[in-house]
């Protein structure tokens, strides 16, 4: 799309370039017969107007060739000079539009050269072969007025363009941040909605097909164990479908009646397991102390996520949670004396659950064997 906007942008700009030169070419010819009051003219018109008509030409290249342009409009301001026309602003018009577009398109150091250069060349002639009786005020401060006025006008410019070029740059910049951004939040979100139906699933889910084995087990023989099993049964998939239907309501950014999830709901949490046939001992030490809702989930995802992992790995009935207080810090550990299988010692997406929950809220985790026998979880989160 570059590609065919620019043609056309030049195709605009010959045509601008080409009125602009031949303006400059017609206050050329009046500019040849300037004289001081009460002079007439010593030299023939033809000559300024043919020098300047080549200095116009020269201005047909002058965006792609500013310094050349300048270097042919200054020889030919320097032969009027010479010749002995009055150098007016009228003779001076294409080195002054040579002078601004080499200001506008090179650096401030190659624009200052070029109009100390064009204003010495220009004064140095004067004062050699310029006419005796001009006024020395004219030919020194005349060429120098009308010559740094477009170089400091292109610097302005220039420096103008680099201003919004480099604002454009950075509002560019922050849109493609802000897009980052937005897709780094998108990717965290899922991750955590990932964390959460994992944690939510896998412990509901176990738990349920511990108790519907359960149920088949005695239901020949023990009747009433069974209806009771049952019953814990529908208890598990009725909170696993709470706790479903709140993590949903999360996604669509609805109120859900039920209580936010936290350890103040550990004793349940036990009690869910004593059903799948874990008994889960809960030691507390330290003075307790509330804690922020984002550290609060995270450490009663990652209790929920050991005892099941001991459910469905350890070979043992008892677990237990031992909650450390300390002044800014909340230590967790779930041991258990069961033998866990290699490949469950590994991990999976359980125990990469509990870091990445761990992480998001400044703390770390920690699991493996126990030198005297078993699996343990330690968690330091930062309150």
């Amino acid at each position: 799309m570059i590609d065919h906007l620019q043609p056309s942008v030049g195709s605009r700009l010959r045509p601008l370039d080409t009125a602009m030169a031949a303006a400059l070419f017609a206050c050329a010819i009046p500019g040849s017969l300037v004289t001081l009051p009460g002079h007439e003219l010593r030299v023939s018109w033809w000559p300024g107007v043919l020098l300047a008509g080549v200095a116009c030409l020269a201005l047909l290249r002058h965006r792609g060739h500013p310094r050349t342009t300048v270097a042919v409009t200054l020889v030919c301001a320097a032969a009027s000079a010479a010749l002995g026309y009055l150098l007016t602003v009228l003779l001076l018009g294409p080195l002054m539009l040579a002078l601004y577009s080499l200001a506008l398109r090179t650096d401030r150091r190659t624009a200052n050269t070029a109009a100390c250069a064009a204003i010495t060349a220009l004064v140095i002639t004067s004062l050699i072969a310029g006419p005796t009786d001009e006024p020395l005020v004219l030919k020194l401060l005349g060429p120098t007025a009308w010559l740094l006025l477009p170089t400091s006008l292109g610097t302005v410019a220039r420096l103008r363009t680099a201003y919004l070029d480099a604002v454009r740059a950075r509002a560019e910049d922050a849109e493609r941040t802000r897009e980052e951004e937005a897709r780094r939040r998108v990717a965290e979100e899922r991750v955590r909605i990932a964390r959460d139906l994992h944690d939510v699933v896998a412990h509901h889910l176990v738990l349920a097909n511990l108790q519907a084995g359960a149920v088949a087990r005695h239901l020949p023989a023990r009747p009433e164990e069974a209806g009771r099993l049952a019953l814990d049964l529908s208890g598990t998939t009725a909170a696993a479908m709470r706790e479903l239907k709140a993590t949903v309501g999360l996604l669509r950014h609805t109120a859900d009646a039920s209580p936010p999830v936290g350890l103040a709901r550990l004793p349940d949490l036990a009690a869910s397991f004593r059903h799948a046939g874990l008994t889960v001992n809960i030691v507390s030490e330290g003075e307790p102390q509330p804690l922020p809702a984002g550290a609060d989930l995270t450490a009663y995802r990652i209790v929920q996520e050991a005892l099941t992992n001991v459910t469905k790995h350890a070979d043992t009935h008892s677990a237990e949670v031992r909650l450390t207080y300390s002044p800014g810090l909340l230590g967790i550990t779930v041991t258990n004396e069961g033998s866990v299988p290699a490949a469950a010692a590994q991990g999976g997406y359980g125990l990469l659950g509990m870091g990445e929950r761990a992480l998001s809220v400044g703390g770390r985790v920690r699991a493996g064997r126990r030198p005297q026998g078993g699996f343990e979880v330690v968690a330091e989160l930062p309150v």
